[in-house]
């Protein structure tokens, strides 16, 4: 690759074929150098994971002017680890970018999501990292909506970058318009019955993850969800650090 554009590294959690994460590639490809690696099939929910107990592998799929692409047959945070160690020897990237995915990352959804594994990973480190995601599971979804905010979003992190140890969850709701942006906190949220039971023909039990999210606070105005939920894009800075320094304080005066 050329070394006049900046060089941004891109990978997903629904693998290097889904169509997201070949928009962003398209949607951008003008501003920066591009590499992809992607798992080679869906890896939704891998959150932070890597592999440790079984090999890995990297196949080139794309070759050309500005971009390439590679799966890997491990998980998102794989795929960041070996590109940084395989693919980047000769220049690091100035941003990494998770997505873009099919359906939102909001709440508590988070600290499950592949995607913000991607964005978590980079961000550790220190690349300036963001993870843009679109409210719609479907596979056919139209993502050009989204194509001016992510171009302006990409843009301000490349000049700008970030600070250390925050990088960016963007979500975007199902809409050809967007009422407007909202930086705003993460929803507080549960998951309940996650678990359905089912019984095989051939006499054991089995059970799907399945799943019904509860938006705690529901009114609350300044949240990713609310924001979602009336038509606005979410832009939530994420730290890296999730320790409670409200709670160092009170335990100094535990008798410990």
């Amino acid at each position: 690759m050329e070394n006049k554009k900046p060089f941004i590294l891109i990978s997903n959690d629904d693998g290097y074929q889904a169509k997201g994460i070949n928009c962003l590639v398209e949607m951008i490809r003008d501003m920066a150098d591009i590499l992809v690696c992607a798992p080679d099939a869906g890896r939704s929910g891998s959150a932070c994971a890597f592999t440790a107990n079984d090999p890995l592998t990297l196949t080139p799929r794309v070759q050309e002017a500005g971009v390439e692409v590679w799966s890997c047959n491990g998980t998102p945070v794989d795929c960041v680890k070996l590109a940084l160690e395989e693919l980047c020897k000769e220049r690091r990237p100035q941003m990494i970018i998770g997505g873009i995915n099919h359906g939102d990352n909001t709440s508590v959804n988070v600290h499950y999501s592949g995607t913000m594994g991607v964005t978590l990973e980079g961000c550790m480190k220190y690349i300036p990292s963001v993870a843009f995601s679109l409210c719609s599971h479907d596979i056919y979804a139209d993502f050009e909506p989204l194509r001016p905010l992510i171009r302006k979003i990409v843009r301000k992190v490349l000049d700008d970058a970030l600070p250390k140890g925050v990088c960016l969850n963007v979500n975007f709701p199902l809409a050809n318009q967007f009422k407007g942006v909202k930086v705003c906190r993460m929803a507080p949220g549960t998951w309940g019955n996650e678990v359905v039971r089912c019984h095989h023909p051939r006499g054991y039990d089995y059970w799907w993850m399945i799943g019904k999210y509860i938006n705690d606070e529901p009114e609350a105005e300044d949240t990713d969800n609310w924001a979602l939920q009336h038509g606005y894009v979410a832009i939530t800075p994420t730290k890296i650090d999730i320790t409670s320094y409200e709670m160092i304080e009170q335990m100094k005066d535990w008798d410990i």
